[in-house]
């Protein structure tokens, strides 16, 4: 299944609420919490985490892991507003298409 453009965001944001991640952690996530359906690839994801980070929403820093440079992935206080922010506009859009859509 394709994901909605403009929503990767919004996935990868609610995924680092629930705790610091690496990107390919990130990747594991969303495809475990959603069934497999949300199986992105990595060059898409880290784009978007690279976005998410100058806009503020996340921070990362460099760790070691197993004798490996990995960079983790954090919300920010800012990060955890626009996820709210943005969590209350897609229940507004559910909302609405199960209207039109029954």
């Amino acid at each position: 299944m394709e994901t909605p453009k403009g929503h990767v965001d919004l996935l990868l944001l609610a995924v680092l609420a629930h705790e610091p991640a690496h990107g390919y952690r990130v990747v594991e996530s969303l495809r475990d919490r959603s069934g497999g359906v949300f199986d992105l690839a990595e060059g898409t994801v880290y784009p978007s985490l690279y976005r998410l980070e100058r806009q503020g929403f996340v921070a990362s820093r460099w760790d070691m892991n197993d004798g490996r440079r990995r960079r983790v992935y954090r919300l920010t206080r800012s990060g955890r507003r626009e996820l709210a922010r943005r969590r209350g506009a897609w229940d507004r859009f559910g909302r609405a298409m199960e209207a039109v859509i029954g």
